[in-house]
């Protein structure tokens, strides 16, 4: 079992509702490294015509997924955090190619309850778009850096669980 000396570099990926932001925040916290949520990064388009209800394509995700690419590698030596979607294996691979060493936090859990979260929130996603990001989600692939982890339980407990798996600790409590 080794451990990763170096701050770390993840994606808090995962479909709208399911709490990358709040995750995101927390496990950057605790390494004491920049936070990023992957909105930031749209451009204004991309914001209104999701906000309109429709559903983004690949051609609107590239230059959004580069943009985070280009985030997170800028972020490599010192370590960071991002929440993106990252829904399909081609978006993560433009990232990986921007950042070789991320590691993913995929979140997943109930359509009800992300429904739930969505209805009960303010961002521009609405909750009309879920059943698209369901239907484009594909899963962490055995050969992809990263864990997938059931929304559940607190924050805490799923960053807990993440650093568990991944054998990553924070710099001041490494060996």
């Amino acid at each position: 079992m080794s451990t990763l000396t170096l701050p770390p570099l993840a994606v808090v990926m995962g479909i709208s509702g399911v709490g990358k932001s709040e995750i995101g925040h927390e496990l950057a916290e605790r390494f004491g490294v920049p936070y990023e949520d992957g909105d930031a990064f749209h451009s204004e388009a991309n914001i209104a015509k999701m906000s309109a209800g429709t559903p983004l394509t690949d051609e609107d995700r590239w230059p959004w997924l580069e943009a985070i690419g280009e985030w997170l590698h800028e972020h490599d030596a010192g370590g960071g955090v991002v929440s993106c979607s990252a829904l399909r294996r081609v978006y993560r691979d433009v990232l990986v190619e921007a950042a070789p060493r991320i590691v993913f936090l995929h979140l997943a859990g109930d359509h009800d309850l992300i429904r739930s979260r969505m209805e009960h929130r303010e961002h521009f996603m609405p909750v009309s778009l879920l059943q698209s990001q369901e239907e484009t989600l594909e899963q962490l692939e055995p050969d992809e850096n990263g864990e997938l982890l059931d929304i559940t339980p607190t924050p805490a407990e799923i960053v807990d669980t993440f650093l568990e798996r991944t054998h990553v600790v924070p710099e001041q409590e490494a060996p």
